[in-house]
């Protein structure tokens, strides 16, 4: 929790035994830490160089821990004076940058990153620099990066970034599919599914879009694209995917039932949300590990509570009744 002042996991471990104890010798803190002394005492060294702890000069081999509130207050400020002088470095580069690229070549528009842990890197730092929205085509089978992976998209979605995916039928039947576009749904991204993407494309805030330059098995390529006209072809091509796709709805997310009485419950929508994209009542018990009949009875019903004889005519409704919509709700 503290290595965001550069405190690492032994550090933090002894500052919080010292501030729980007041003060202790350290032999008696080296036990506590299962540490050998002498690693022991070069992390505490290590915490009086930053002013969160200090031996005691009425008894020699005691520490104490100085006041949390004023020192790590005081850790903090330098963290954030570092931070601001960063930034403005980096605004300082920016400008520079716009200033001899005001009129970019060719060659500068795009970016070719090689190798699969490159790749990654890249994709994520497009997710994680996005400042109000990522946009994404997933396909089935993901080459260099999982698609529906949630760390940076968990991180973006706590800085309030938007994110729209489009997911391919085919992940749905991957092992962990349903649980990461469950979470997905859960953290207020929106998430639709089509029979086929035309390509894996990540796009971050319609300034710079990521797709893949070679597929299985060969070494992971991936073109990175700044503003210019292949990037906003690019964000079309997204857009046209996104409205063809079928919204998907998963552990009571995208919205409440807009119909008064009886109606579907949490499971039935999920129910629903996976027929209406295409998977088998098989395949829907699989996922959400229900019985095949179960599932099979619960369709029946919702069937009966439409008064429709067929499953066509069910999807219509769903639609009609709010159950399922295109648009994400106000």
């Amino acid at each position: 929790m503290l290595g965001a002042i550069g405190l690492d996991e032994r550090q933090e471990a002894a500052y919080r035994a010292l501030v729980a104890a007041g003060a202790a010798e350290l032999p008696d803190l080296a036990h506590r830490l299962a540490l050998p002394e002498a690693d022991t005492e070069r992390v505490l060294r290590r915490l009086g160089q930053q002013g969160l702890a200090a031996q005691s000069s009425a008894r020699p081999g005691r520490w104490v821990a100085a006041p949390p509130g004023v020192a790590l207050g005081a850790l903090l400020s330098r963290q954030r004076h570092e931070l601001e002088q960063a930034e403005q470095a980096s605004a300082l580069l920016a400008e520079e940058y716009r200033a001899e690229a005001s009129e970019p070549e060719a060659h500068d528009l795009v970016e070719v990153v090689t190798g699969a842990a490159a790749v990654a890197r890249r994709f994520h730092q497009l997710q994680l620099g996005a400042v109000f929205e990522v946009c994404a085509l997933v396909t089935g089978k993901p080459v260099a990066v999982n698609g529906t992976e949630s760390g940076p998209e968990e991180r973006a979605a706590a800085r309030g970034v938007a994110c729209r995916v489009v997911v391919e039928r085919e992940a749905l039947s991957l092992p962990s599919g349903i649980v990461e576009l469950s979470a997905a749904l859960g953290r207020d991204e929106q998430c639709r599914v089509v029979d086929r993407v035309p390509t894996k494309l990540v796009v971050a805030d319609r300034s710079l879009a990521m797709v893949p330059l070679t597929g299985r098995g060969v070494e992971p390529a991936a073109l990175v694209v700044h503003a210019s006209g292949l990037l906003e072809s690019l964000t079309g091509l997204f857009e046209a995917v996104w409205q063809k796709a079928v919204p998907l709805r998963l552990g009571g997310c995208g919205g409440e039932v807009r119909e008064d009485g009886p109606g579907p419950d949490t499971t039935d929508l999920e129910i629903l949300s996976l027929l209406l994209a295409g998977l088998t009542d098989a395949s829907v018990a699989r996922q959400l590990d229900l019985g095949l009949r179960t599932v099979q009875r619960r369709v029946k019903g919702l069937m009966e509570l439409t008064g429709v004889s067929t499953r066509l005519q069910l999807g219509w409704h769903a639609y009609e009744r709010g159950w399922v919509a295109r648009t994400a709700p106000a």
